[in-house]
């Protein structure tokens, strides 16, 4: 088993993915036999999914790189068998999403269909509601590599070289499995009537348009933006899929809270009522954000030692997550907690003040 290991290492290290599969395989093997069918059965899973990937791999770590600058304007994302991509979406748009991943999963018997399918999706809504985490989500689902543009490496000030670099991204991506996710997309792709941009900035997007267009009718392209009314009208026309995505509702915003706390005790996730407070509270609040707020409060229960995260815990974050620190005061939220259901007695102990402190500052407010 150990040779095995080594092997793997050294067949790693000299970049010869055969090898390395090869070896994997007796691996899996040989742990079967011994009586770890668990982890053969997870090696031989990484292992299958990466068939399609594995032979260029090479090719896809050497990537192009800005010529002013020499910073890479692509990074490579790979996913793994066991990704656990959280994603948590409307019925119609995650019906939407499954329906472009079976299109993707399925282009060779399409093509020998004769029905040509472009494989590529626009996403748009504001910022933090998971267009990237989709991205991510569907390189996990069709076990391809994820190539992401770098705007900020793009964007030369050489604008030539802008255009160059465009050109760049998708050679690199052309012919190769993977998924092409252009990111931040307005910053390239504004509309060309702008009179406010430059005539080679113009030039820019249809160099742009040009490279789409013979691109996606082989290959896989994502683009995503947060101001979808500054993308040029002819932008549109060239995705076959345009989904918007907004901040969740209520019943979204209750599997997000249960996701991103699958992995704590607490004491509100059995408790509708609570649930449902914190539900309410999340409104208007984007998938990044809900996540940032529960992962703060989660942070202070483990520094504070405690093995349960509290429905208190979460309602500080996001108290103090929606008020500016000029506003954070300790009056305000003994108010809110106590506004919200929190017990009188637990607000003390959370303030770490008396009993008497909190009833003399709600007496104030009343």
């Amino acid at each position: 088993m150990y040779t095995e290991i080594l092997r793997i290492v050294e067949s790693g290290l000299l970049k010869d993915t055969k090898k390395v599969y090869n070896y994997a395989k007796l691996l899996a093997d040989k742990l079967d036999k011994d009586g770890n069918d668990r982890m053969s059965k997870m090696i031989l899973k990484v292992i299958d999914s990466k068939k399609a990937t594995t032979v260029t791999m090479d090719e896809l770590l050497t990537t192009p790189v800005d010529q002013e600058s020499r910073l890479s304007i692509v990074d490579v994302n790979i996913p793994y068998a066991n990704d656990d991509i959280p994603i948590v979406l409307p019925k119609l748009i995650d019906n939407k999403i499954a329906d472009f991943i079976n299109v993707v999963k399925h282009q060779s018997q399409l093509a020998q269909k004769g029905v040509e399918m472009p494989n590529s999706l626009l996403l748009y809504g504001n910022p933090g509601c998971g267009k990237t985490t989709i991205a991510k989500y569907i390189s996990e689902q069709t076990g391809l590599p994820l190539v992401i543009a770098r705007f900020d490496a793009i964007v030369s000030s050489l604008l030539g070289n802008t255009a160059k670099n465009i050109r760049k991204i998708f050679d690199f991506a052309d012919n190769k499995p993977c998924i092409l996710f252009l990111d931040e997309f307005d910053a390239i792709a504004k509309a060309r009537d702008d009179q406010y941009e430059l005539g080679e900035l113009k030039r820019v997007i249809n160099s742009l348009l040009q490279n789409i267009d013979s691109f996606a009718k082989q290959n896989i392209l994502i683009a995503a933006t947060n101001h979808p009314e500054l993308l040029d009208k002819a932008i549109w026309r060239r995705f076959n899929t345009v989904i918007g995505i907004g901040l969740p509702r209520e019943d979204e915003i209750v599997k997000l809270i249960k996701t991103f706390t699958n992995d704590f005790d607490t004491d509100f996730n059995t408790d509708d009522k609570k649930l449902d407070k914190l539900a309410k509270l999340f409104v208007e609040k984007s998938p990044s954000d809900i996540k940032t707020i529960i992962n703060n409060a989660k942070a202070r229960t483990i520094i504070n030692d405690r093995n349960t995260l509290q429905y208190e815990d979460v309602l500080i974050e996001l108290f103090e997550f929606n008020n500016h620190s000029i506003n954070l005061t300790i009056e305000k939220l003994v108010e809110y907690l106590n506004e919200n259901g929190v017990a009188q007695s637990v607000i003390a102990e959370r303030m770490n003040v008396s009993l008497r402190q909190i009833r003399n500052y709600l007496n104030k407010q009343s």
